[in-house]
């Protein structure tokens, strides 16, 4: 059994019963804002939620209510950009810059304003508008990412009104389109059309981090320096078919499901990253036994093969040590009689940061081991490179963490899915995810059903995000 178990088994009887009605314990004054700061955070949080920013509708009438709320806390219009692509007037993005003193290069803050799609009758509350019940804020948003879109528009107003002067700009970019469906990603366009406005030594995307607990024991802080490259592969097998009565072995649905099979009984060769060998250091103490010893064994230049082994088995150590590729879409025939002309099958594959995309297509060509079999990329990939964990930065956001969460441990991360830090880290800026939006990691809710977020949560994470971006921005 693993420490994570442990710590749920040994909650105690008060905390499980809170939790079991949804009531989470009074906030501790320390760790929320001022009462202005966490009105104010709240009143941001319930006007975001409430504009629908789906897909289809965009994020254009986001983009200007936060412009409103920068303009009537003082920005200049000049500080203020609010732009679109010119065949794209609904997915609009807002820059905001706060001066610096000029003694450093700018940190750029990214967050996305648009949500998946959510539809009321799948909800029991209306996912557009914000729903306080029993300790939590429901809505489309409220974990992804609207609570830190709030958060952070709160810490630049909140930094404003003191007079804050950074060392250097703080400058922060609410985007268009980083969820599913997206045609128009405001962080790819910016980087690539305005650079002048976004142009940073360090980049920070809440929407990157991850700060996982259960039962309401905080666990770990994790900071995203690393994500997976995704590529899509179409894999098609085509013959000339034929009457079903009269079976060849040409037939494309049983080439084609041999190949996946193979594809599905092979793993890729292990890759640690100096990210993924600090996550297992700071893994390892959360752990006991034998899983706490086979994940030190990580951080040795030869670790033993069978500690490896025994991690693989476990789908969240396994997406850490490898690329994967898995079939995800399957098709094939034309009629119940014939014989299948064509069969296609869509594999998608997450490939760490660092390994040539050529060579992952070689292997996979490879493993398939059907010549016959046409291989296309649909979705070539991004190489994003890992952002170096840099120590100076880690103890930074560790010792921001240990003010309000000493118990907590901080783990550098490499993402197995994908964020906006992809394009910034494309673009030359090293890139960071760091949130603290604390989410129970049996109970994850974003791009779900009834998504929600504490409202206690919701209140330290104002706090978090005005003293991390404080404490970055002070040259520390």
């Amino acid at each position: 059994m693993s420490n994570l178990t442990r710590l749920c088994a040994v909650a105690s009887a008060a905390a499980l019963s809170a939790l079991a009605f949804g009531v989470q314990a009074s906030p501790t004054p320390s760790l929320v804002p001022p009462p202005v700061d966490q009105a104010l955070g709240r009143s941001l949080l319930k006007e975001l939620i409430e504009i629908d920013t789906q897909h289809a509708v965009g994020s254009t009438g986001a983009a200007h209510a936060v412009a409103a709320r920068l303009k009537a806390a003082g920005f200049a219009d000049a500080d203020i950009a609010v732009l679109a692509p010119a065949d794209h007037p609904t997915k609009g993005n807002v820059v905001v810059r706060l001066h610096g003193q000029g003694l450093a290069r700018p940190i750029l803050y990214i967050c996305h304003l648009d949500v998946v799609n959510a539809r009321r009758e799948d909800w029991t509350y209306d996912p557009f508008k914000l729903t306080e019940k029993d300790g939590w804020y429901y809505g489309r948003g409220a974990i992804d990412m609207k609570s830190q879109d709030a958060a952070t528009l709160e810490s630049l107003i909140r930094l404003k009104r003191e007079g804050f002067k950074p060392h250097g700009d703080i400058i922060v970019a609410f985007t268009a389109d980083e969820e599913a469906g997206g045609d128009a990603n405001g962080v790819d366009w910016l980087v690539k059309t305005h650079r002048d406005l976004i142009d940073a030594a360090l980049v920070i995307n809440p929407d990157g981090g991850e700060a996982g607990m259960k039962h309401g024991k905080k666990l770990y802080l994790g900071v995203q320096t690393a994500e997976k490259v995704y590529v899509t592969y179409e894999l098609e097998v085509t013959d000339k078919g034929g009457h079903s009565s009269r079976p060849t072995p040409a037939n494309p649905i049983f080439r084609l499901s041999r190949a996946l099979a193979r594809l599905g009984d092979y793993r890729f060769p292990v890759h640690l990253t100096e990210t993924t060998r600090l996550y297992f250091a700071g893994r390892s103490k959360l752990e006991t036994g034998q899983v706490a010893a086979d994940m030190a064994e990580m951080l040795k230049p030869s670790p033993d093969p069978a500690a490896i082994e025994r991690l693989s088995a476990a789908t969240e150590t396994n997406i850490v040590f490898r690329t994967t590729c898995t079939a995800t879409q399957i098709s094939g025939g034309h009629a119940e009689s014939a014989l299948p002309q064509r069969a296609r099958a869509t594999i998608q594959c997450r490939v760490i940061p660092g390994e040539p995309l050529d060579g992952v297509r070689q292997q996979l060509e490879a493993v398939l081991a059907d010549p016959s079999i046409r291989l296309t990329a649909t979705y070539p990939g991004d190489n994003s490179p890992e952002s170096p964990p840099a120590p100076k930065l880690l103890r930074t956001i560790e010792a921001v963490k240990n003010s309000m969460w000493p118990q907590a441990v901080l783990l550098p991360l490499m993402s197995a899915g994908a964020s906006d830090s992809a394009f910034t880290r494309i673009g030359g800026m090293p890139s960071y995810g760091v949130d603290a939006s604390w989410d129970d990691l049996d109970d994850g809710r974003a791009h779900g059903q009834d998504e929600r977020i504490g409202v206690q949560v919701f209140d330290e994470e104002v706090e978090f995000t005005y003293r991390l971006m404080k404490a970055l921005a002070s040259g520390q």
